[in-house]
């Protein structure tokens, strides 16, 4: 017995041994890799759905987020009654009974039957608690303010890939990819923790758009394309001194929230994509390069009496007889005839070149996609392409390209970059990147811009094409445009289809926002002084009083009373 129980302990403390002697492998030796090895096989990673960031206009408000929704899907291969399925599932979703009993019979495995449900819908499919059919939650993008700034925003579409605007340009920013769950799993492979999340959401974008100023700016448009009938219309609202887009509105226009209702026409931004001949708002560049160049000045006299002129074998005219007018008053009733006088005096090389120098013939470099350059046609140096220049035809322009140039007047002379992102915010919304273009080039100097802005805000006088343009109170400087329409058939121009645009700057000595209106094919009226001025008008003043911008009068009134206050001390 004392031999048995000596052998019994002998092979019990080895055994412990050997055990201690393995413990000590796996705790002492071998402990990192065999670790590691343990984590390769209980815990992975499983790539998820990143969550789009939020984008907010300048003021914090949501403009485009994410919602839990359902989507709905079934496994044919573990249904037991399809006909029945197909039957409850067709009145709810409206699919066509037999196209779903041919998707339930087919005995495959995992199919989907309609992504991002309904709410109520999918409670009472849920209700019906069908064999095989089931329910996936998925994020889907909503936008709070719908149509609103729809053009700047833009949309996703069923899987959440970008098609428009923001959400396509700053696609990599808002969703972030990388997206990853770490989970763990059983000796078998089974899932047995859902895992913490990692990178779920993309980095936020807060827009330089204000929602309060583009409200103002839709209701106008939208009223004025009721009232003239037109194809379509654009509005653009810009800080001039630092190229923020403020506001930026197209007629037609779509609901994000409805993507599968709206067609690419709606959905095309015309601000920066539409390419047009501007008309006499163009008349702008050859004023500066009249000026630049010292070939004029405000006082100078051109006899436009005969209220036409003939360039080539074709005769040009202005809308009624003008007279004697001085430069100013060229630029301020518009005379088609005096400008060509002038251009021709000038020459089409220096036109151009000053027309490069506001930026026309390249893109503004605004932080949207799809944008147009346009063009300047340089091959002809004959003086009907010179006449033609210089009252804004032979060339290609878009909305924004004219309101820039014309915020190179209002700020004294520079060429600043659109942009309508401010800045880029963590997941968590701290500040992560602060959007500031580099000051731009400079377009013209300070003195002309100064020349040019006296001379501009004589268009919106009693005796200006844009008296319709002046706001009540402060003092408005723009130009009208009345050019007719390229027919995109034949090449030539239509017939009775124009252009009508009024840009402009307010209050004019001291700019808080540079605005451009185009009316396309505006119908009962067409001159940009009748159609778009109106429109700017009713925009400046409601943007004012919204921004809470005194009257250039009250400012006046506080100027002497300063003084007279400091002249009694």
């Amino acid at each position: 017995m004392n031999k048995r129980a000596v052998i019994l302990s002998t092979i019990i403390a080895f055994g412990f041994v050997l055990v201690l002697v393995r413990l000590a492998d796996i705790m002492l030796l071998n402990h990192e890799r065999l670790s590691r090895a343990a984590r390769l096989q209980q815990v992975v990673s499983r790539d998820i759905e990143v969550a789009r960031g939020t984008i907010y206009d300048r003021r914090g408000r949501e403009l485009a987020v994410n919602v839990e929704t359902e989507s709905l899907y079934c496994e044919p291969k573990n249904m037991d009654a399809p006909g029945k399925a197909a039957a409850m599932i067709s009145k709810l979703t409206a699919i066509e009974h037999k196209t779903l009993l041919k998707t339930f019979s087919s005995g495959r495995g995992f199919t989907w039957i309609r992504r991002k449900l309904d709410p109520d819908v999918a409670g009472h499919i849920k209700r019906l608690e069908l064999e095989g059919i089931g329910f996936k939650t998925e994020l889907q993008r909503f936008y709070p303010e719908g149509r609103l700034m729809s053009h700047v925003v833009g949309l996703v579409g069923i899987d959440n890939q970008p098609l428009e605007a923001v959400e396509l340009r700053y696609d990599d920013t808002l969703r972030k990819p990388g997206g990853m769950v770490m989970v763990l799993r059983d000796a078998s492979g089974m899932q047995i923790s859902e895992g913490m999340d990692t990178q779920a959401r993309g980095n936020s974008i807060v827009l330089t758009v204000d929602s309060g100023l583009q409200y103002i700016v839709e209701e106008e448009l939208q009223e004025a394309m009721l009232k003239w009938n037109a194809s379509n219309a654009v509005a653009v609202m810009m800080n001039p001194y630092t190229g923020e887009i403020l506001a930026m509105s197209n007629r037609p226009t779509y609901d994000p929230n409805s993507p599968a209702e709206s067609s690419s026409q709606m959905r095309r931004n015309g601000a920066v994509a539409d390419l047009y001949e501007p008309g006499s708002t163009f008349k702008l560049v050859m004023a500066a390069a009249a000026i630049e160049a010292g070939a004029v000045r405000p006082e100078d006299r051109f006899d436009c009496s005969k209220g036409s002129i003939k360039v080539g074998k074709w005769t040009i005219k202005d809308s009624h007889r003008q007279g004697v007018l001085s430069f100013k008053e060229v630029v301020q009733k518009s005379s088609n005839v005096g400008t060509i006088m002038i251009g021709l005096e000038l020459g089409r090389n220096k036109m151009v070149r000053q027309a490069e120098n506001f930026g026309f013939g390249e893109k503004t470099g605004i932080d949207l996609p799809g944008e147009a350059k346009g063009w300047i046609t340089r091959e002809s140096p004959s003086e009907v392409a010179t006449a033609s220049l210089s009252i804004g035809y032979g060339v290609a322009v878009t909305p924004l390209q004219v309101l820039r140039a014309y915020s190179a007047i209002a700020n004294g002379g520079v060429l600043v970059t659109p942009h309508v992102v401010s800045e880029i915010r963590t997941p968590e919304g701290y500040p992560m990147i602060e959007l500031k273009p580099d000051a731009g080039k400079r377009a013209v100097s300070a003195k002309t811009a100064a020349a040019l802005k006296e001379i501009l805000m004589a268009v919106t006088e009693q005796d200006g094409t844009a008296f319709e343009a002046a706001v009540d109170g402060n003092r408005v400087a723009g130009k009208t445009g009345t050019a007719v329409m390229r027919d995109g058939n034949s090449g030539g121009y239509s017939k009775g289809k124009y252009a009508s645009s009024f840009v402009g700057f307010v209050p004019a000595e001291d700019p808080k926002m540079a605005l451009i209106v185009v009316i396309y094919d505006p119908k009962g009226g067409y001159y940009g002084g009748l159609v778009a001025a109106p429109v700017f008008k009713n925009i400046a003043e409601k943007s004012l009083a919204y921004l809470n911008v005194p009257r250039d009068d009250s400012v006046e009134q506080n100027i002497l009373t300063v003084r007279a206050e400091g002249s009694r001390q």
